[in-house]
């Protein structure tokens, strides 16, 4: 196919113009200003002065809208105002005093203004591409099967119950179950999980993870705009659009203090004459001197960038900051509460202890358990079965399986009866055996010649919180089982870091009884441990604490913490991917089910303080020290706006420090 030039360059072209007009209306700006400095030394001076005249206009028209729009709609000054008369009063006092060299300066300052503005724009233009970029990574189209037949449709028109093909390799195109099919799924996109994840019949997959080298049928459960991914746009839109407390109180800084430099600038142009027997034309032109380096442009430039680029990082470490006000709160938190279940634990149960009763071995007790638990679907049988499958068991059928609610399951093995679950349970059919005569004399004297270890085990295990499964066949008990909530790897390295970064203190909160929770706290080296709560009680403690440590965080799941999560000065919900509650309550999501990346989260916040502290700093250093070379010195409209602009600049490139990897 051929194509002709203009084709060629016409895209590019109005893309550029579409994306960055303030770096297009800069660059013709500065050709013009050149321009007419050349045409002004030479013989070419009314060109010049045309060619000047239409580089202010080019440069300073986007300045010029917005401040007189500010002050026709809100009757406030603003900083683009100020700009503006400047140059304007420039060009005015060169003309009167036929000193065009002054329509230069004039056009520098507005040039400088027009160059700091598209950096500023371009800048803000990364942040927003870096940000947009984590979050579109779904494809537009998806492989559907309706009817039996495959076809390719929007992911938009996707409805509730389509059944979609995802072939090895493939983005997914959005949010479902996995019905059919075995495959590793990378989500690092999307949680930021570096290891990809095993996900089979009954996992969820999210839209922008990859698939890995097998095919999956999965089930559309939720309308498409509905995706976890389509939600943390949302967020990360509203996250931009929203100012943080700080922004909101130099916002309405600059509107008195452009107020008071409109003021000091009329008293500088017209006192001086009169009181120092200054010239009027030197007046006037250090008055627009002071228009210009007194204005707090970098002041303004202190935080928005840096925040965005916060936000941009964590979105980039699967953290989702919901606004820049939470990302500076976590930077300065002190105390922080934990729940128990599902945060500081796996949320998962595990067999975590096993112990054989003589002669018996380790295996048998593990299989005779698992072969009559994989009838069952509750949490303990799911941990018992796994456990075996991890050590390769073989599993045997089981026959006439009844589960007793609360108590344990029963069935035989090879016609053998088997019991397992509370010592109760397992206890009362060893003495019914005992009383109906069905044991031998040898096996009558069993119950009462149970190994003393056993005993003393599950007397241990039940104080450290654990749940105790006895296993008996034939009357004979086997051995035991401990099940529990396993401590994530993570979690003690975590809070001795936290406890390093400053962090005053940790607590662990939980509904759960005194005994685990003891055994948990010590384990991961938690300070303060409150039990037995329910939720309100856990409102109670973030407000005891928030009274003593002023800013409080709060990491739970989501769901039956959203009240705590809710009155903390911040609110972190763990493992929020696909949780609804968890995005809905909590200022700060950890997408990814790791405990380390609270660690990332309140780095990045605290780094952000830093770098904000430093911007302000910069930008007050700078405007004192081009007042004080304005007033004693002779500081030129040029240098004064270089030194302006420049500082700006500084403080907006120091905030996107944090986009770097």
């Amino acid at each position: 196919m051929a194509y002709s030039f203009p084709t060629l360059w016409q895209k590019p072209l109005r893309n550029w113009l579409q994306t960055y007009p303030e770096a297009i209306a800069a660059g013709l700006c500065g050709l013009l200003t050149l321009l007419g400095w050349l045409a002004l030394g030479g013989d070419w001076i009314e060109v010049g002065i045309w060619i000047l005249l239409a580089a202010y206009v080019i440069g300073g028209f986007d300045s010029a809208r917005e401040g007189l729009t500010t002050l026709w709609r809100e009757r406030q000054l603003d900083v683009d105002l100020l700009m503006i008369v400047a140059a304007v009063g420039a060009a005015v006092l060169g003309l009167w005093r036929q000193e065009y060299y002054l329509l230069v300066d004039g056009a520098a300052l507005i040039l400088i203004f027009a160059i700091s503005g598209a950096l500023e724009s371009i800048a803000m233009h990364r942040t927003e591409r870096n940000i947009r970029s984590l979050m579109q990574l779904t494809p537009y189209t998806a492989r559907i099967l309706r009817h039996g037949q495959e076809r390719m449709v929007a992911t938009q028109q996707l409805s509730v119950g389509d059944r979609i093909l995802i072939k090895p390799g493939e983005l997914i195109p959005t949010d479902g179950i996995v019905q059919e099919g075995h495959s590793t799924v990378n989500q690092a996109p999307i949680t930021g999980e570096s290891i990809p994840v095993e996900k089979t019949a009954g996992d969820k997959v999210f839209a922008g993870a990859i698939n890995g080298n097998g095919a999956l049928m999965v089930t559309l459960h939720q309308p498409p705009e509905s995706s976890l991914i389509q939600r943390v746009i949302r967020l990360v839109e509203q996250a931009k659009t929203s100012a943080p407390p700080s922004q909101q109180f130099l916002e309405t800084f600059e509107r008195g203090y452009a107020k008071v430099i409109v003021v000091a600038g009329l008293m500088l142009a017209t006192l001086p004459p009169l009181l120092l027997q200054w010239s009027w034309e030197t007046t006037i032109y250090r008055a627009l001197v002071f228009l210009v380096v007194a204005s707090p442009c970098a002041l303004m430039a202190a935080i928005m960038p840096t925040l965005l680029s916060g936000i941009a990082r964590g979105a980039r470490q699967g953290i989702l900051f919901k606004d820049g006000a939470q990302l500076e709160t976590i930077g300065r938190v002190k105390a922080i509460a934990f729940d128990k279940t599902g945060t500081l634990t796996t949320g998962v149960l595990q067999v975590s202890d096993l112990m054989p009763a003589p002669g018996i071995s380790a295996d048998q007790v593990l299989q005779i358990a698992a072969s009559l638990e994989t009838y069952s679907e509750h949490p303990i049988a799911q941990a018992i079965v796994k456990a075996a499958q991890k050590q390769g068991l073989l599993l045997s059928p089981a026959q006439a399986v009844q589960a007793e609610v609360g108590q344990g399951i029963s069935g035989a093995l090879d016609g053998s009866p088997v019991r397992l679950g509370k010592s109760t349970f397992v206890m009362a059919d060893l003495m019914t055996a005992m009383v109906m005569g069905a044991a031998s004399p040898q096996a009558l004297a069993r119950p009462a010649a149970i190994d003393p270890a056993l005993r003393q085990a599950s007397r241990r295990w039940e104080k450290e919180g654990k749940t105790v499964i006895w296993v008996s066949r034939q009357q004979q008990v086997m051995g035991l089982l401990a099940v529990a909530d396993q401590v994530r790897p993570t979690a003690l390295s975590l809070l001795a870091t936290l406890k390093r970064m400053g962090i005053a203190a940790t607590v662990m909160l939980t509904g759960d009884n005194d005994a685990t929770a003891q055994t948990v706290a010590q384990s991961v080296g938690v300070g303060t441990v409150y039990s037995n709560l329910l939720p309100e009680d856990k409102v109670d403690v973030v407000q005891q604490l928030q009274q003593r440590y002023r800013t409080v965080a709060m990491v739970g799941d989501g769901v039956n913490d959203a009240p705590a999560l809710a009155q903390a000065s911040v609110g972190i919900a763990m493992g929020g991917a696909g949780s609804d509650v968890a995005l809905e309550t909590a200022d700060i999501v950890l997408m990814a089910d790791r405990l380390e990346k609270l660690e990332q989260a309140i780095r990045i916040g605290m780094k952000s303080r830093r770098i904000i502290h430093q911007n302000i700093a910069i930008a007050l250093t700078s405007i004192a020290l081009l007042l004080g070379a304005n007033f004693f010195g002779e500081l030129t409209l040029p240098a004064g706006v270089l030194g302006h602009e420049g500082s700006t600049l500084l403080v907006t490139l120091n905030g996107l420090r944090l986009l770097r990897r």
